[in-house]
């Protein structure tokens, strides 16, 4: 469970750094905009080497399933538009492949 809420601070680090970013070159914001951009995709690679997972890509990839559904949650509270269903589903399968590669059983080298 902890994991958990490494992954799901990591994703509003994540998204909020690159919004920052898109903010700045697409919607035409300050260029202040990015400096607190820079300060979340720090938090971000942070919080993600507290994931307990002996390597780095098997966190990453279990992480991938997080990152979709803040998107999603991200688009709907944010940016004001609802996901449909073809979001919820594939959110829903990207979770469930997300704690396959988290918590599935692992031999013992």
């Amino acid at each position: 469970m902890q994991s958990f809420g490494y992954y799901a601070l990591a994703a509003v680090a994540e998204i909020a750094g690159c919004f920052a970013f898109w903010a700045w070159l697409r919607l035409g914001k300050p260029l202040y905009w990015v400096l607190p951009g820079v300060l979340a995709l720090i938090a971000f690679a942070i919080l993600l080497t507290r994931i307990d997972a002996l390597f780095a890509g098997r966190a990453y990839a279990a992480y991938g399933g997080v990152y979709i559904v803040a998107s999603l949650a991200w688009l709907w509270s944010i940016e004001s538009v609802r996901p449909d269903r073809w979001d919820a589903i594939g959110a829903a399968v990207c979770l469930f492949g997300a704690a396959i590669i988290l918590l599935g059983p692992r031999p013992v080298a």
